[in-house]
């Protein structure tokens, strides 16, 4: 699977998860440290451990393909990191804290999902 596709899938799954405010974008020309970042919001502590512990089982179990699960629920950002994809889960709060979409506003948007 491509990494693009991949990407897809991932903001995808969230959605289907319930995450919100999900974006997909494609930082391939502006960063070495990863290809894609899908950005999503969770409604609470739990669901954001809930949507990182389901990315990794999920693509772990379906393409052998590991993610691995950095940061912590409690402190409002969690980041799976499949290599050429960070996935990164956020609590309302720290997303705009962060605001990861201003950062890299320059990248387009590939996947928008309200």
């Amino acid at each position: 699977m491509s990494p693009r596709k991949l990407a897809q899938e991932i903001a995808f799954r969230v959605s289907d998860r319930n995450a919100s405010d999900i974006t997909l974008l494609d930082i391939r020309q502006l960063s070495t440290i990863a290809e894609f970042f899908v950005i999503c919001t969770a409604t609470s502590t739990v669901h954001a451990k809930a949507l990182s512990e389901d990315l990794c089982r999920h693509w772990n179990d379906t393409h052998k393909i590991r993610g691995k699960s950095e940061g912590s629920p409690q402190e409002g950002w969690v980041v799976v990191d499949f290599g050429s994809i960070l996935a990164h889960i956020f609590l309302e709060e720290r997303r705009t804290h962060y605001a990861l979409e201003r950062l890299w506003s320059d990248a387009p948007v590939l996947v928008q999902i309200l």
